[in-house]
Formats: structure tokens, C-alpha cells, sequence
């Protein structure tokens, strides 16, 4: 492995742990978010839970197009 691929594949791989890990941040928001919706008493967050799940796809996406890269990178080295 050359040291350019091997340090664009270690970046990538930093990228995505960061990435999963505002991912677990956000999906713990959206958990919360809707365990302290009470519909009787007129209390729910659509807006942010809707937020939340678009930022969660959004990251999603991130760690997808990391992984990506990755496959990519190790399939060029042959």
C-alpha cells in the first residue's frame, strides 16, 4: 500500500467514526424527543424529530460514501 492510500484510507476511516458517532448522538435526541411527546397535554416535537431523522440520513450517507472510498481505494492497490 503506498502512503498516500494508506493515509486517505486512514482519514476516511476517521471521518466515518466520527460520523457514527454524531449518528448515535442523534438518534439518542430522536429516542428522546419522542419518549417525552405526551399527545394528551398537547406536547410533541414533529419539526425536530423530522430534523433529527434528516440529519441521521444525511450521516447515513456520509459513512456510506466513506465506506465507499475505502472499498475503492483498497480495489486500486489490486
Amino acid at each position: 500500500m503506498s502512503v498516500d492510500t494508506s493515509a486517505a484510507i486512514a482519514a476516511a476511516e476517521a471521518e466515518m467514526a466520527g460520523f457514527a458517532a454524531e449518528k448515535k448522538a442523534v438518534e439518542e435526541r430522536i429516542r428522546d424527543l419522542r419518549s417525552r411527546e405526551d399527545f394528551k397535554n398537547g406536547v410533541y416535537f414533529p419539526k425536530e424529530i423530522f430534523e433529527a431523522q434528516q440529519d441521521k440520513l444525511r450521516l447515513e450517507t456520509e459513512i456510506l460514501f466513506r465506506q465507499n472510498t475505502i472499498r475503492r481505494l483498497r480495489l486500486e492497490l489490486g
